[in-house]
């Protein structure tokens, strides 16, 4: 049985175009895999994408358009078809982000990360705490930062946390521009971890919290947990697939 799949792209125009290339390649062709979306954009208007159908069983094929495209496949016009019939999936969990604040709570997903952050030029005072157990009782620092293995190559690897497998089963806790303990150069744990952060003074030193691209304003209890009633299927071209764009940036080496 063939099929055709669904597509949809951001509303820039380097997207538009490929959106029209796509358009006319599916125009008298199908594929044998069923439930397709194919995504076009760059790794924001994915995990905008995935947030909007969390209840799908669908499989999403991103072709990029932006810069980097983490998440996405490189657009070839004339091998997309092969492409999509070879691709493979992977399936993620993200993070549930629930945060408490003086008027209420509110829920959200990340998919890459949370970012605790400081709202003021004071440094924010935060409690960790992985289930009951401390991890930290008082960090002075900027912000922290947990992340999931699909995001551990992302804003956690430029505030020098871990690179994590996909496989892994674990999430990483790194903290940002830390002052007291100097040297906390964070902690990696099991993905069945609940993960609390208190601030210590939400008064005087505001923090907000943030999954992926969505903030939440003078938090003053997040707890993170992996969330794994939800799974998102994303499909990738054979020779590039996200367990190999993960293993590249274990080596790649900055130049300057």
């Amino acid at each position: 049985m063939m099929n055709k799949p669904l597509i949809i792209s951001d509303k820039n125009s380097q997207s538009l175009k490929i959106k029209k290339q796509v358009l006319k390649i599916f125009k008298n062709k199908s594929v044998k895999k069923s439930n397709v979306v194919i995504v076009i954009g760059g790794d924001g208007f994915m995990l905008q994408t995935l947030k909007k159908n969390k209840k799908s069983k669908k499989f999403f094929y991103g072709i990029n358009s932006g810069n980097y495209g983490f998440l996405m496949n490189k657009f070839s016009k004339n091998l997309l078809i092969n492409n999509l019939e070879k691709s493979k999936m992977i399936s993620i969990s993200p993070l549930e982000m629930s945060v408490s604040k003086r008027n209420g709570s509110r829920k959200c997903l990340a998919i890459n990360e949370v970012s605790i952050l400081r709202q003021s030029r004071q440094a924010a005072n935060l409690v960790i705490k992985n289930n009951s157990k401390y991890i930290m009782k008082k960090l002075v620092s900027d912000g922290v930062l947990v992340s999931t293995p699909a995001g551990s190559t992302a804003y956690n690897l430029s505030v020098h946390g871990p690179i994590l497998n996909l496989n892994s089963k674990k999430i990483s806790i790194a903290p940002i521009s830390a002052f007291r303990p100097r040297r906390w150069t964070g902690k990696v744990v099991s993905d069945k971890s609940k993960i609390t952060i208190i601030n210590l003074n939400s008064i005087k030193r505001p923090v907000s919290a943030v999954a992926d691209n969505v903030e939440i304003r003078n938090a003053k209890k997040i707890v993170i947990k992996v969330q794994n009633k939800i799974r998102f299927n994303l499909l990738y071209d054979k020779s590039n697939s996200l367990q190999k764009k993960i293993k590249i940036e274990q080596i790649r080496k900055e130049t300057y």
